[in-house]
């Protein structure tokens, strides 16, 4: 009865479908709702109060998001969605919620791509001002394991680094990136490298333009901390696992360093062990190993963290899964 009267608030209601779309900030809740912050703290503080939304401090900010366990009974997200469902869908209100969402999210991608494009020939240079590459690159390729891969999917492929670090180890490779520039950058690093075997191509990581479950091995390289919703990046990417599949993620441990966000567009300042282990878990994978890569002698450089996870379907014996290089089905 706790979840159901503190869902029973229109603004809560509002708040609810809003979190239903993804983990927000309480600025961007108040900007979408048109409502001051002190009352839309409060509202959140009552859901949060009722196992309904987690809290999640990131540095000075708070993202907000739908709770996944609530003991003892089903998950929040489940129950907030038995809700939702209840709800007028035209209702005037989560209408305009919904469109104003949508703009913020166009918005918050712009920003994101505007930052690419004007860095785009840098960005390798930009990377190597944290924790040396050399040692990062080492790390994946140890993860990794010797393969050979017969299908890769690099996901926020930028540069193309991973394709090229990655291609005596597979036979197709494949990097998806939202930036025009990125790519360019990307083709001509390739070509200048003499790969063959990999391609790139304009793909969003949350709706990836690949056939599902026909990657063996699926690489996110330093691009949640940019995206809006890095938890569904993540169970986008287990879906174009085929069955016994490795994802690899790579990203920064949590840090203060506010700039980061302010000048270099980043959405989130690092991601912590707990939470990726909890999308993980939610976009079915089995976590397998996790390495820090910590600064030495730096006090300013961020800590790296290698994530190794696996599709738990096991493969069938002389399972012949295609190469997914080809568009969605």
């Amino acid at each position: 009865m706790l979840q159901l009267k503190a869902a029973g608030d229109e603004t809560r209601l509002r708040l609810l479908a809003l979190l239903d779309q993804g983990e927000r900030t309480v600025k961007e809740l108040t900007d979408i709702l048109g409502q001051s912050q002190p009352r839309v703290s409060r509202h959140l503080k009552i859901l949060a109060d009722a196992g309904l939304v987690d809290r999640n401090p990131e540095g000075s900010w708070v993202y907000y998001r739908l709770a996944d366990e609530l003991p003892g009974r089903a998950s929040g997200r489940e129950t907030v969605r038995a809700i939702l469902a209840c709800a007028d869908a035209a209702d005037t209100n989560l209408k305009r919620d919904r469109e104003r969402l949508a703009v913020l999210k166009r918005q918050n991608q712009a920003s994101a791509e505007r930052y690419f494009e004007e860095h785009a020939a840098e960005w390798d240079r930009i990377r190597s001002l944290h924790v040396p590459e050399r040692e990062v690159e080492a790390a994946v390729l140890a993860t990794a394991g010797d393969g050979p891969f017969r299908s890769m999917l690099d996901i926020g492929t930028g540069t193309g680094r991973m394709l090229e670090l990655f291609a005596g180890r597979t036979e197709r490779a494949l990097g998806v990136d939202l930036s025009h520039a990125m790519l360019a950058v990307a083709r001509a690093n390739l070509e200048r490298a003499g790969v063959g075997q990999a391609r790139v191509r304009i793909g969003d990581g949350n709706n990836l333009p690949v056939v599902r479950e026909s990657f063996d091995l699926v690489l996110i390289h330093q691009v949640l901390h940019f995206l809006d919703d890095p938890a569904g990046a993540i169970a986008e990417a287990a879906q174009a696992l085929e069955p016994g599949g490795r994802l690899i993620v790579v990203d920064f441990a949590p840090h203060g360093l506010e700039f980061l966000r302010e000048k270099q567009a980043h959405r989130r300042l690092g991601i912590g062990h707990g939470l990726m282990e909890q999308w993980l878990a939610n976009a079915g994978l089995a976590l397998g190993s996790v390495e820090d890569l910590a600064p030495s002698g730096d006090a300013e450089a961020l800590t790296v963290t290698i994530w190794s996870a696996r599709d738990r379907r096991a493969p069938a014996l002389g399972e012949n899964v295609g190469l997914g290089l080809g568009e969605t089905v």
